[in-house]
């Protein structure tokens, strides 16, 4: 335990150190200004080399009178460290102002004793702010612990994304940018022969650690369950029967997931799909017509069956589909349409993927917005091989 006296009064520095002795408290250093402080802390601007670290102080005793900067000028400099901020520090004063006492306190100070030094009085309140100071450090180690746990919770995580897909007729690629360190954004795709390719995107309802381990499992079930059932309709309604068994009693929040399943033929120059209550995927064809997949159904979860209308269409020459998920729609403030129309103008260019121009349209930061929804555009590239040219 270890604390640091500052004062520019000898004899004051010698009584507290002698009624912390007394108490067994061992590990007791000195300073006679706030410069000489700063030094010892390794204040900005203040560090000494050869200096202990701040982080080895748990309770700083601090004059309010003293010369050239006093108490509650230095406290405050002490908060604007971010090293610093968290050491607990007592006040020690001889002025009774109570507006002087409530500044102080104001610029960062835990307590105060006055002058003359009552024993009692100075252990109870350094007890007390020692006790503050460890309950404060296990919630920081506790919070440190948490955050390293859900990084490598986001390797995991971002570890069962897809690669990109790039064969003669068909190209898949993505960018995915999550609102925290865990996400309920999930994208996948899987070559099935034969010139096919199921491709899927969804979105858990929710953000934070339950939704992002919904999300996991559906994750962990994925690839048996396309590469089972393969068609759009058996699989959603395969991946709603799992997620329904994961029975949560009293659970507040019901949760679900929307999700647009394709499967992409690209010998049949075919496109099967379900959309169930996602945002709708936009197919841009060669001869420039844009197609909504926008025939839904009812998102994945809410009940124990769902009615689907699975949706097929055709395709000629070469063109791209974009899926994405809504934070790229709450990019522009409007109503559905405007916001589509926003995407469009980004999307409809060329058939090829451009990931530096996507990622300045959709993902970069300019810093003039928060990030309150995962974001992730999916884009596919259906091409003309070398003998169809």
């Amino acid at each position: 335990m270890r604390i640091l006296i500052v004062d520019d009064n000898p004899t004051n520095v010698i009584i507290i150190r002698e009624i912390l002795k007394k108490e067994n408290y061992r590990d007791i250093d000195k300073a006679s200004s706030a410069r000489e402080m700063f030094e010892i802390l390794g204040a900005e601007g203040y560090a000494k080399e050869g200096q202990p670290k701040a982080s080895d102080f748990d309770l700083i005793l601090l004059d309010m009178m003293m010369p050239e900067m006093d108490g509650i000028e230095a406290c405050q400099v002490i908060q604007k460290n971010e090293h610093l901020k968290d050491i607990p520090i007592i006040m020690v004063t001889a002025v009774g102002d109570s507006k002087k006492l409530a500044e102080a306190l104001d610029a960062g100070a835990v307590d105060y004793v006055t002058k003359p030094i009552n024993k009692v009085e100075l252990m109870a309140r350094i007890r007390l702010a020692l006790r503050l100071k460890h309950e404060k450090d296990w919630h920081k180690e506790r919070d440190q612990r948490i955050q390293e746990e859900l990084r490598l919770a986001a390797l995991v995580q971002n570890a069962v994304l897809s690669p990109a897909i790039e064969d003669e007729l068909f190209e898949v690629h993505a960018i995915y940018q999550p609102s925290a360190e865990l996400a309920g954004d999930l994208y996948a795709w899987y070559s099935l022969g034969n010139g096919r390719y199921g491709v899927i995107l969804l979105d858990m309802m929710g953000h934070g650690i339950s939704s992002s381990l919904f999300t996991m499992f559906i994750a962990s079930v994925l690839k048996d369950t396309v590469t089972t059932y393969v068609e759009p309709e058996k699989v959603i309604q395969e991946l709603n029967r799992r997620f329904n068994q994961l029975h949560i009693e009293n659970q507040l929040v019901q949760y679900y997931f929307t999700a647009i399943y394709l499967v992409v033929d690209t010998s049949m120059k075919r496109i099967d799909y379900v959309n169930a209550g996602h945002p709708p995927a936009l197919f841009f064809q060669q001869n420039g017509d844009i197609l909504l997949l926008d025939q839904a159904c009812c998102p994945v979860g809410l009940f124990d069956k769902m009615d689907i209308d699975p949706q097929t269409l055709s395709y000629e020459g070469e063109g791209h589909i974009a899926l994405y998920t809504d934070g790229l729609l709450e990019l522009v403030q409007g109503d559905h349409d405007e916001q589509v129309d926003f995407l469009v103008s980004h999307l409809k260019h060329s058939h090829e993927w451009n990931e530096e121009k996507m990622y300045q349209a959709f993902f970069e930061d300019h810093g003039t917005q928060e990030r309150e929804d995962d974001k992730c555009l999916v884009w596919i590239s259906l091409k003309e091989g070398a003998n169809e040219e």
